[in-house]
């Protein structure tokens, strides 16, 4: 049982630091859970990301948890993007979370799924500073039930 245990011990370890491994260029992911499924359209979630490189450019990813009872396939939202020296930028974008026949895409479990979307690709952020991301859900519903989570990450690329 001792070895079965041990066995059981490194192979967790190894696949925590093979995670860990490929996640070194990661500058930021963090999730904010909507609270009772129910997503107001006035309450936009807000990260603060400090950036600190401006030379390589980064990744940008909104991930997004719904629930198998959310009634709809996709999800569209408004995402603001302010930079430290104040300039703005908003963006309307659209989330697919389910296919044309209504079979949920990412990864799930139990009852949520986890997807991940590719939001601005190798963008290359112009000052160092804290830039914000407010992102509301515009689905035209002023209380968007079943999304249980928003989260943004940020990765950085690095060429060689």
């Amino acid at each position: 049982m001792k070895k079965i245990s041990l066995n059981f011990f490194l192979i967790v370890i190894s696949y925590a630091t093979l995670f860990v491994a490929c996640d070194n260029n990661s500058v930021y992911d963090t999730y904010t859970a909507i609270p009772n499924l129910k997503w107001d359209a006035n309450k936009p979630i807000v990260f603060n990301v400090e950036i600190k490189d401006t030379i390589n450019p980064h990744n940008v990813y909104i991930n997004i948890r719904n629930s198998s009872k959310y009634e709809n396939m996709n999800l569209f939202l408004f995402v603001h993007t302010i930079s430290p020296s104040g300039a703005e930028l908003v963006d309307t974008f659209e989330c697919m979370l389910a296919d044309e026949r209504g079979k949920w895409l990412g990864s799930g479990w139990g009852d949520i799924y986890d997807n991940r979307f590719l939001y601005k690709k190798q963008v290359r952020f112009p000052v160092q500073g804290e830039y914000t991301f407010r992102i509301t859900q515009a689905m035209r519903t002023e209380e968007l039930k079943n999304i249980s989570d928003v989260g943004l990450r940020i990765d950085k690329l690095e060429f060689k």
